[in-house]
């Protein structure tokens, strides 16, 4: 299960639960990438010619509705409505791979573009025939040099095969936190720069080269390869029925063995950290969500991975990430290196990216440091409730609900600090890998 973006640290030591090798059964079974041979063997070509249909009934959009499949990359919208709201505009339509991962914590698309790339690319293809494009733009961040190569290269067996009837483009793109936006990259496949393009038409009604265009998330592709492939009833046969299915997860933090697994939609969280290994040490709290995600203390463990079950939490899955926090460790320390990171990472163009996330950043930064003056913490809570629902993308929304949690669930924390100074702990080796908290060079 140990993994990486390229290959895994060390072999894989244990199959997924029964039903959840999906994604990855190429990967479980024989524990190295997929070929476009091996691909095809395994699945044959992509069903093209049945998912197409008539343009009235589009049989795929049907299936995958059935299915219910939602999006992967986060938000969780329902792919169907985003494959009907595309195909039924006038003009030929673009289709957009979101591969970019811009959160820290998550490796699951990068895992899975290197493990099994054309089920990918299957799902672009056929997505594209199901809206109407003649054209698939993959995107991938520029630092990233080892996937570009992994994906040129699996591009490159099927142009050779002459698999694909639609043109496939594989871009690199600036990375940055919020280049992973929907808006963000059909603004830099436009030719401007990669940030969240907050006003209206919206992507599926006007984006790149103002035609029509679907932006789906790499995972969320390849589960529509399968469902076009199995169909939904194959589908439902994982996770709940509200939220079928399987997903990627990227499981890190005080576990034996981090990496990237596959598991049912449902499964306990408790559940999860047991496959990655267990625990190494006692755990004070699991961030969920990723950086823009939710610290759930350990009395929730036993929470199903669903939006459903974890709604009442204040949480999400997310972009499926799971850390785990040792006991040892401070949690408002960590916190503070997050927000920072994403305060630097905005897009800065508006109030709550400008303003409000600094210096809700800074705050939080006092606060760990033990530096609090006495309004320090209704300051913090009163900024940190203005950030939601006023930028012109979700990010500063993320950013809110990550520092809302830690005050929750560290309040104990929260009051030592405010008393007695910063805890022994905030004065440790970090827990939680954060990159610099460096603004972008470039949005281009």
């Amino acid at each position: 299960m140990n993994s990486s973006a390229t290959a895994p640290r060390t072999p894989l030591h244990r199959s997924a639960a029964p039903g959840e090798a999906r994604l990855l059964a190429d990967w479980y079974a024989t524990g190295r990438s997929a070929t476009l041979n091996d691909h095809l063997t395994r699945y044959g070509p992509p069903p093209v010619t049945a998912a197409l249909g008539s343009r009235r009934s589009m049989p795929l959009v049907e299936a995958v509705e059935a299915a219910g499949l939602t999006g992967r990359g986060g938000a969780g919208f329902p792919t169907a409505r985003k494959l009907r709201a595309v195909a039924e505009r006038r003009g030929r339509a673009v289709v957009v791979v979101n591969a970019m991962e811009s959160e820290p914590a998550s490796r699951k698309d990068q895992f899975l573009i290197a493990v099994a790339p054309h089920l990918v690319l299957d799902g672009a293809v056929l997505a594209a025939a199901t809206v109407g494009a003649d054209t698939v733009h993959v995107c991938l961040p520029r630092d990233r040099t080892t996937q570009y190569r992994q994906l040129s290269a699996a591009l490159h067996e099927r142009r050779r095969t002459r698999l694909d009837q639609v043109h496939l483009r594989l871009h690199a793109l600036p990375h940055i936190y919020v280049s992973s936006e929907s808006t963000s990259l059909v603004r830099w496949l436009g030719g401007g720069p990669a940030r969240p393009q907050g006003s209206p038409p919206r992507t599926h009604e006007r984006g790149v080269d103002r035609r029509p265009t679907l932006v789906n998330n790499a995972e969320t592709l390849a589960h529509l390869a399968l469902i076009a492939r199995h169909g939904p009833d194959w589908y439902r046969q994982a996770g709940t029925p509200n939220e079928p299915g399987t997903t990627l997860i990227t499981v890190s933090g005080a576990v034996a063995t981090p990496g990237v697994l596959e598991a049912a939609l449902g499964t306990p969280i408790t559940t999860i950290l047991g496959r990655a290994g267990g625990p190494t040490e006692p755990l004070r709290a699991i961030l969920l969500g990723g950086f823009a995600g939710t610290w759930l203390p350990t009395a929730h463990l036993d929470t199903p991975l669903a939006r459903r079950d974890l709604a009442p939490l204040g949480a999400a899955p997310g972009a499926g990430v799971l850390i785990a926090l040792p006991r040892a460790a401070c949690g408002l320390s960590e916190t503070a290196r997050m927000l920072a990171y994403l305060a630097a990472h905005s897009a800065r163009q508006c109030g709550p990216c400008r303003l409000g996330l600094p210096a809700v950043a800074e705050d939080f930064a006092a606060l760990a440091a033990g530096r609090a003056d006495p309004g320090l913490l209704s300051r913090l809570r009163r900024r940190t409730g203005l950030l939601p629902d006023r930028g012109a993308c979700r990010h500063p929304d993320g950013a809110a609900r990550l520092a809302a949690s830690a005050l929750h669930v560290f309040a104990d924390d929260v009051d030592h600090h405010l008393t007695d100074g910063s805890c022994p702990a905030a004065h440790k080796p970090p827990r939680i890998p954060v990159p610099p908290a460096t603004p972008p060079e470039t949005w281009r």
